[in-house]
């Protein structure tokens, strides 16, 4: 053609520049739900994705259906059952809880406190499975939190047996024991590590325990 550009052809398999794709906003939505909150209008799903609310809406609408999130009569949003079917199915924490879990009893029968099981998740861990007896402290983490590695007991073991690279990079940064708020010496936390390594088993002493 002369004396006009060319028409823009479409590239097959190419989304447009412009836009987050549909599927990272949909997670945004999810994202948008926490511990602390577990149920959302839909102004507060819009403000916490940072989605526009018509937006919102309709992916919300799209989630729900699929059963990823349920929507109550008063009208606010809370994450649906399907999502966590698909999250059990997960095998570092599902195939690890099977094997774990007749030795987990036996120990919350002995302890009579909170028997954990966690995987490393990046630079924190995932509690995949608790149990609790009736007499045990109040909870501080709930399944499906994460964990400080520095300042919980399996978070001390799981950094402890980790990679020393990784170990060496977390103990590089400034720490502080949570929920305490107290400041990590990280020649003491490495002390502990060894001595963690050495035992076998970690000890982590709370002066006040609060509820996470």
């Amino acid at each position: 053609m002369s004396g006009a550009s060319a028409p823009a052809h479409r590239v097959r398999g190419r989304r447009p520049p412009q836009g987050e794709p549909v599927v990272d906003r949909a997670l945004s939505l999810l994202a948008a739900f926490d511990a602390g909150h577990r149920s959302l209008t839909l102004g507060e799903l819009s403000r916490r994705s940072g989605i526009p609310p018509s937006s919102a809406l309709r992916l919300a609408n799209r989630l729900t259906a699929w059963g990823a999130l349920e929507r109550g009569d008063d009208g606010r949003f809370s994450v649906g059952l399907r999502l966590w079917e698909v999250a059990s199915l997960a095998p570092r924490g599902q195939g690890l809880r099977q094997v774990a879990m007749p030795f987990m009893g036996d120990l919350a029968e002995v302890t009579r406190q909170h028997v954990l099981l966690a995987v490393r998740e990046g630079d924190e861990a995932v509690l995949v499975e608790r149990l609790s007896s009736h007499h045990a402290m109040p909870v501080l983490y709930r399944v499906g939190g994460r964990l400080p590695l520095h300042s919980t007991g399996v978070g001390l073991v799981l950094l402890a047996f980790a990679d020393p690279a990784f170990q060496d990079e977390v103990l590089a940064r400034p720490l502080v024991h949570e929920p305490e708020k107290v400041p990590v010496a990280p020649d003491a936390l490495r002390r502990t590590l060894a001595e963690v390594r050495r035992q076998g088993m970690a000890t982590v002493r709370r002066a006040s325990p609060h509820r996470w």
